[in-house]
């Protein structure tokens, strides 16, 4: 049995948002319960060098969208990065998944064979559509979310790895 790229990526993209967003949710509910400043979550990271949680949200939305765009061949949206607070996340997760559903399978198996160039500063990096996608953007989206979890487990919101996973 072989796996589409369509496969591989927005049913992936589509339930991993689907448990950020309930992660979130219980960010909300356990500030307000130990009455913390959520923005206190929000600008919290794991090391000084790492960026804070909106931070995390957002590039885990850009690489998603930028990748179903990249491999469907149509310009990948715009969403500005000036997300302050949990129910502007969850409204870029939401905007997010508004764009992975209007993409067939498709549009997406499309890119199998297309060239996806990346410009990162000084230089572009040069893959297959295959290899953009499991080499490049799942480790990356993957990545940011695992971070964003570990920056609020760390910060004591009692979630566990079937809040990361979901339940099928």
């Amino acid at each position: 049995m072989s796996l589409s790229l369509y496969q591989a990526s927005v049913p992936v993209f589509v339930r991993m948002f689907g448990n950020l967003s309930a992660i979130l949710d219980k960010a909300v509910a356990d500030a307000e319960a130990r009455k913390i400043d959520p923005s206190v979550l929000l600008n919290a990271r794991l090391a000084p060098d790492m960026h804070p949680l909106t931070r995390q949200v957002q590039i885990a939305s850009d690489a998603a969208k930028g990748c179903a765009a990249r491999l469907s061949g149509v310009e990948v949206p715009s969403f500005p990065d000036t997300e302050s607070s949990f129910a502007e996340l969850q409204a870029r997760i939401a905007k997010t998944l508004d764009f992975l559903k209007s993409l067939s399978p498709e549009q997406i198996d499309s890119g199998a064979g297309r060239e996806v160039v990346i410009k990162v500063p000084g230089s572009e990096l040069k893959f297959s559509g295959e290899d953009y996608l499991l080499h490049f953007v799942l480790p990356n989206f993957y990545f940011h979310v695992t971070t964003a979890y570990a920056i609020l487990r760390h910060n004591g919101l009692g979630i566990g790895k079937m809040d990361y996973l979901g339940r099928p």
